[in-house]
């Protein structure tokens, strides 16, 4: 199931992603302060990282936010403001969430 969708801002891959308002936080595990999300992300082409990604996510600002994990994603994607995200909650491959990116250009 989607959790979010979002596009990206130079913001958002420079000091973390901010979940947007719209996100479905009951797929989310209950947490206060900060949680660790095991991820499989996976590339515009459809290619997925070798490995799960564990991102750190914590509160900004009253709002969840991504953060460790997040650049590290950003930077092999190489993602860029206009990128799509969108998170979604998997049970496979030894990880509960997924990550797709689609390219802007």
């Amino acid at each position: 199931m989607q959790i979010f969708r979002k596009k990206l801002t130079p913001v958002d891959i420079e000091r973390g992603l901010v979940l947007p308002p719209d996100s479905n936080l009951e797929l989310l595990p209950p947490f206060q302060g900060t949680m660790e999300l095991s991820t499989i992300v996976e590339s515009a082409e459809g290619t997925p990282l070798a490995e799960p990604v564990t991102i750190h996510c914590s509160t900004r600002s009253g709002r969840p936010a991504f953060t460790t994990g997040w650049y590290e994603i950003a930077r092999y994607v190489g993602l860029t403001g206009g990128d799509i995200v969108y998170f979604y909650q998997e049970f496979s491959e030894g990880a509960q969430y997924r990550m797709r990116v689609r390219s802007a250009g």
